[in-house]
């Protein structure tokens, strides 16, 4: 191990020279076992990292997440995968190990946002694992260690160049941090809060049942609200976050956002999109594109000039927006979590659209009476912790 590292560029070509480099005279807790990653790449590794680390103490399940200019774009845990799920998220093997499991729902959530993202792994990568990695587009992956046939599937990604990063996990960072802008040096103590189920105790709707599942996802979109960059509200539903509204001046901003990420979730999953006659030589990105396109307005545009014959054996339906709605409304059960309080109930109104029915924010809001009354109005459970989560 060295004590730094020089990088090609900082954030941009122009920003040389570039490194990172521990001031204290110490090793770097990050081993480069190939490529040659930038400086976004490390951003995002190690915040990343700190993400899946918390989600697997919060959890006690192997954790993934996926992400791009230093905020997620999805996140989850290791539960198994239905033939849907699978489906979605183009995976072929059956009885893929919970790590395996974990990353193709952290890559599933929001496809378009996670190309050529960053992952994390809360566990040593397996070769389960290292084969989904292997035909997305990516550029590394982080985790405390890798077996030998992970790694060896990995180095043959990406022409030899993928970008493959060793953490340690003994290491344990200042608890005070600094950095600069403008030539001035910010210091702060580290946010070390820990989120678990006392982060959702505190009910304070009239709908007090919280399932163990909801729970779950609760602390999810929490801790993945923790390495989001704010304004932030996430979504989540079955052990992962289904949409992430992040870096939004306003906060409906952020649940309309993140909450139309959900709905492209679910709606991914409906016969429509399911059954779309793709052609056998089209790669997945542009599967995602022709999804992302089939599924918005713009598809009777693509109809009259013809482009669908591109993606497609046959001429898809179009996907009525009465076709929508109806499959829109089938979706329940999702949770939601803000990493500040709700100022007015609007969000409550928009969350509930996306089949919100458990809620996690901080309160102390002048208007929590008005956002407690949306929530009841919907026979929501909502949850005060009293935790801002602000992460910039």
């Amino acid at each position: 191990m060295a004590n730094e590292l020089e990088l090609k560029y900082g954030c941009n070509p122009n920003q040389k020279p570039s490194r990172i480099f521990m001031a204290d005279g110490s090793d770097l807790p990050v081993t480069v076992l190939n490529g040659r990653p930038g400086y976004i790449n490390f951003m995002d590794a190690l915040n990343s990292w700190q993400l899946v680390r918390e989600l697997k103490a919060a959890t006690g399940l192997p954790s993934a997440a996926s992400f791009k200019h230093v905020s997620p774009a999805g996140a989850a845990v290791g539960r198994p995968l239905s033939e849907v799920e699978r489906k979605i998220y183009f995976v072929e093997q059956e009885n893929l190990s919970p790590l395996a499991c974990a990353y193709a729902r952290a890559r599933g959530a929001d496809r378009m946002s996670s190309f050529g993202d960053f992952a994390a792994l809360s566990d040593i990568c397996d070769a389960d694992t290292a084969a989904l990695l292997k035909p997305e587009v990516s550029d590394g992956v982080i985790a405390p260690g890798y077996t030998e046939e992970a790694l060896a599937i990995l180095r043959t990604k990406k022409k030899g160049n993928y970008n493959v990063l060793q953490i340690d996990v003994n290491y344990r960072p200042d608890p005070i941090e600094r950095k600069q802008v403008f030539g001035i040096t910010f210091e702060q103590g580290r946010n070390e809060i820990v989120i678990d189920d006392r982060a959702v105790s505190n009910i304070v709707t009239e709908n007090k049942d919280l399932p163990e599942e909801a729970k779950q996802d609760l602390l999810i979109a929490l801790i993945t609200l923790k390495y989001t960059q704010s304004n932030s509200v996430a979504y989540a539903k079955n052990g992962q976050v289904i949409g992430v509204g992040a870096g939004q001046q306003s906060r409906i901003h952020c649940v309309r956002l993140a909450g139309d990420k959900a709905d492209h979730w679910w709606l991914r999953q409906s016969p429509q999109v399911l059954n779309l006659p793709f052609r056998a030589d089209i790669r997945r990105p542009d599967r995602d594109n022709a999804i992302d396109v089939y599924i918005g307005n713009e598809y009777m545009d693509v109809l009259k000039d013809g482009a669908w014959q591109y993606y497609f054996t046959e001429q898809p339906a179009v996907f009525t927006e009465d076709e929508k709605k109806a499959w829109l409304e089938k979706n329940d059960g999702a949770s939601l979590g803000s990493d500040a309080f709700f100022p007015f109930g609007d969000n409550i109104e928009r969350a509930h659209k996306s089949g919100v029915r458990y809620v996690v924010e901080p309160g102390g809001s002048i208007r929590d009476d008005n956002v407690i009354e949306a929530a009841n109005r919907y026979g929501m459970v909502m949850a005060f912790n009293g935790i801002r989560l602000f992460h910039h």
